[in-house]
């Protein structure tokens, strides 16, 4: 009898994924530190960002970054388009939790997102460092089954 859960289909070579990157301003360093760090498991897969933090990333690291406009312009908003629609598995967003920040309220708005999509999202190094664990082990494969994209 099949699983409808095909166990066999996640074994084998870990298939990429569609990282989101976005940083307030005063942890954008961190995040291009984290993605200097990281860069051989990142360049594996497809990564978007906000336009500044994704401009910051991709001359440090190298990396093809699709950049969409800055938060401030609404990239936030482009990102939480594609979450709403299943085309991002995982969002790293460094927030700095410190400065208040007029569109915080929309920042809240895109981690909801997350929750009702289960996106896994990191707002820290600390978190982030074990979803990019978590991507090289596999451990989200299982986005295959629910982001039939990957069923080409």
């Amino acid at each position: 009898m099949e699983n409808i859960l095909d166990i066999e289909l996640l074994e084998g070579e870990n298939r990429y994924m569609n990282i989101a990157l976005i940083a307030h301003d005063a942890k954008k360093e961190l995040l291009v530190q984290f993605c200097i760090a990281y860069c051989g498991i990142i360049s594996r897969h497809d990564v978007c960002a906000t336009g500044t933090t994704g401009k910051l990333v991709q001359d440090a690291t190298g990396l093809k970054i699709n950049c969409f406009l800055s938060g401030a312009q609404g990239g936030g908003q482009q990102i939480a388009s594609r979450i709403a629609c299943n085309e991002i598995d995982i969002l790293i967003f460094f927030r700095d939790p410190l400065s208040p920040k007029p569109h915080e309220p929309s920042d809240n708005d895109l981690l909801r997102l997350c929750d009702v999509h289960n996106i896994p999202f990191a707002t820290n190094i600390a978190t982030a460092e074990a979803l990019i664990h978590g991507i090289e082990r596999g451990d989200f494969d299982w986005r295959e089954i629910v982001n039939p994209k990957y069923n080409n």
